[in-house]
């Protein structure tokens, strides 16, 4: 069995106490105030930055929603004409047709 220089197994009292020297760091009131007003900004930045975005959407989509309800009521109404028309010919050319013969 190998030797080693340090035989000595570290016991968990050990540890403890090499740690236990640390001076105890708890936050101050300023970095508790700090912190506070972080989360508190965070919160209503992100509340404030959803509320814009729902009323941009929603005011974009009344916009698009107006420009596609114009141009259809500008091209339905030649659509329908040309598609009564060519439907319309192709039935009166059958009756002529049917007439001759």
């Amino acid at each position: 069995m190998h030797e080693y220089p340090d035989a000595r197994i570290p016991v968990l009292t050990d540890v403890v106490a090499a740690t236990g020297d640390a001076p105890d760091r708890r936050p101050s009131e300023v970095e508790t105030l700090v912190a506070e007003l972080q989360t508190r900004l965070a919160a209503d930045t992100f509340s404030l930055t959803e509320e814009i975005l729902r009323t941009s959407f929603a005011e974009m989509e009344a916009g698009l929603y107006e420009q596609i309800s114009a141009r259809l009521r500008e091209a339905l109404p030649e659509l329908i004409d040309s598609v009564l028309r060519e439907h319309l010919d192709t039935d009166a050319d059958a009756k002529d047709q049917r007439d001759r013969q």
